[in-house]
This record gives structure tokens, sequence and C-alpha cells, in this order.
């Protein structure tokens, strides 16, 4: 019995001591502490002062106080004064001899202290692109309708307001008048311009004028004349002709189109040009220029259309003068972009 209460009482004792192990009641939870939010450091502003001096005489134009760094530099032509100085006639530069800068370039990021020292240089008077273009165009329009409607002081009076008999000569004129309407047109609602003016040194631009206006007087002139004789493989060659001609027109159209996308409204960037869904647009993977060699094959098929000497002389001359403008944007491309690809010739594909 003795041992029986032992064993008893000792496992009350065990069970005691057990409960007595148990985990205490956890403590409610703390709500937690707000932290203050640390107060944010100002930046210090950084102010330039800007002055401005004639490129020429050195003499102070004008000077700006409190600039702020992100000023752009296209802003500071603004500053002067002067009416006959209207912004696109004006540079803006760090060195009296060196390069204009650009629009986009803003204090921070040119070579100067916080007082800095630029020179304004005088372009003299300018003229905008789009108005070189429109002279540039408008004239061989209006030029080869006189020799097609044959004005009076051109042929023999007898041959005065007549027509050619020649159906070619018809569609020769309509070919003719539907490429400088084209580029009218996109002078105006296609192109946009890294540039808006150039300098005015004489009105319309001698060299352009002349070039456009007097070749196509004198193809007009053979072309429309009273003893022109047709192509000697006649409609064949005429109907060939005038596929190679429209195929090329649709070419240069959609390149021009192509390239304007490239560029937004308002902006100076370069980019590089590569095919879109466009098929016209796929000779890209193989020239940088593909406007100019769609330019190429335009007369190349008004030619053969024609038949005709001076035409072939423009055609020639105008492929000397695209292919320089091409080459030298090739080398543009090559330099600005390191990633450019490389299969690309200027105008002809895996020659020139």
């Amino acid at each position: 019995m003795d041992a029986l209460a032992l064993e008893a009482t000792s496992g009350k004792k065990t069970t005691n001591g057990a409960a007595a192990a148990a985990p205490a009641a956890p403590a409610p939870a703390q709500a937690p502490v707000k932290r203050k939010p640390a107060k944010k450091t100002k930046k210090a502003v950084v102010f330039f002062e800007v002055e401005i001096l004639d490129a020429k005489t050195k003499d102070k134009l004008c000077f700006l106080d409190k600039v702020r760094t992100h000023f752009p530099s296209n802003l500071f032509v603004l500053s002067v004064s002067d009416p006959q100085w209207y912004p696109a006639r004006q540079s803006i530069r760090l060195d009296p001899k060196g390069k204009s800068l650009k629009d986009e370039d803003v204090l921070q990021h040119l070579p100067v202290g916080t007082t800095a020292t630029f020179y304004f240089r005088d372009l003299g008077a300018q003229i905008s692109w789009v108005t070189v273009f429109l002279t540039e165009y408008t004239g061989p329009l209006v030029i080869y309708l006189m020799f097609y409607f044959r004005v009076p002081f051109i042929y023999a009076p007898k041959y005065d307001f007549t027509t050619s008999k020649h159906w070619v000569v018809h569609l020769a004129c309509m070919c003719h008048s539907f490429h400088y309407v084209k580029r009218l047109l996109e002078t105006l609602f296609v192109h946009r311009f890294s540039h808006g003016t150039m300098p005015n040194v004489a009105l319309p631009p001698p060299y352009n004028c002349t070039y456009y206006w007097g070749f196509a007087a004198w193809m007009a002139y053979y072309i429309n004349h009273p003893l022109y004789t047709p192509p000697i493989y006649g409609e064949q060659q005429i109907r060939l002709a005038l596929i190679i001609f429209l195929f090329c027109q649709i070419g240069n159209f959609s390149i021009h189109v192509a390239l304007r996308n490239l560029r937004p409204p308002g902006s100076k960037t370069r980019k590089i040009p590569y095919p879109t869904k466009n098929p016209f647009t796929w000779i890209f993977l193989l020239v940088s220029c593909p406007n100019y060699t769609y330019e190429l094959g335009s007369w190349l098929g008004f030619t053969l259309m024609t038949q005709c000497l001076p035409v072939a002389f423009f055609t020639l001359v105008g492929f000397i003068q695209m292919t320089v403008w091409a080459k030298g944007k090739h080398r543009s491309y090559l330099k600005e972009f390191r990633d450019y690809p490389p299969l690309r010739s200027p105008i002809l594909p895996f020659i020139l």
C-alpha cells in the first residue's frame, strides 16, 4: 500500500512539474513605432554667368545672369536683341573660329565653367530650304510646258501653239510634269529638313536653278521640236520605259516617306534606315541612299522613252552629282553608327 501511495504521489508531482514547465501565454504585440521621414536634402542649384561677344570685334553684345545648367544653347540667339539678327542668321560658338553649337546642346554638357563666354557670328541673310526647293522645281515644270505648248518665239511662227503628232511626246510631257509635281508636293508635305535655312547669296540660288531650269529647257526643246522622231523600237520601247519610270517614281516616293518617319517632327535625330513592310524599301538592305538609286532609274526610263541625247546627258550629270551626295552620306553613316550594316553600298548595290 505504502509503495502504491508513493507511486501515486510521485505521478502527481510529475504532472505538476510538467504543468509548471508549460510555456507562458504570449504577450500582446506592441504597435509599430512610426518613424519620422528623413528630411530630403535640397540639391544646390548651380547658376551660370554667360557673356556673349562679337566673334570679329570681341565687343560685348549681352550678359546673362543666373542661367540654369539645362539652358539650351539655341536660346542664346534670342538674347541678341538686334532685330536684323533674327535667330536663323545667328551662330553661337565656344571659339570665334570654331563650329556653331547645336540647338540641343545645354550648358551642363559644354566644356565651360560657371562663368562662360560665347561668341556670336552673323551668318548673313537666310532663305528657307522649302523656298529653295520650290523655286528649283517650279522652274522646270513651267519651262517644259512652254515648249510643249510651243509658245511663240521658240520655234518657227507656223508652229506656234501647235501639238506634236507623236503620242510619245505627250506621254513624255505627262511623265516630266508628274515628276516635278511630285517633288513639289514632297517638299511641302513629306520632307523634314535638319537645317531650316541656307545662306541667301542670291535669290533664287544660281547654281541649282541654272542646273534644273537650263536642262529642262534643253530637253524640252528637242523633245517637243516639230522635227522630233520617236524611238527606234517604237511602242515596245516606250512601254518598257514607262514601266521603269513609274516603278522608280513609286520607289523614290516610298523611300522619302520611310526617311521622313525616322525623324520625329521638330527634331534633328538621325537613325539608321531599315527596310519596312513596303517592298520598295527592301533595297535598304543593299544601298545607303536608295532614293538616289530610284531617281537614277526614273531618268534612265525617261531617256529610253524619249531617245533624246540631252536627256541622256542630264541623266549622266545627275548620276555623277547623286553619287557624290550618296558617298558623303554613306561615310557619315559609317562614322556615326558603329553597327551600320557593312553590306550596303552608297548608290548601286555591290558596285558603287
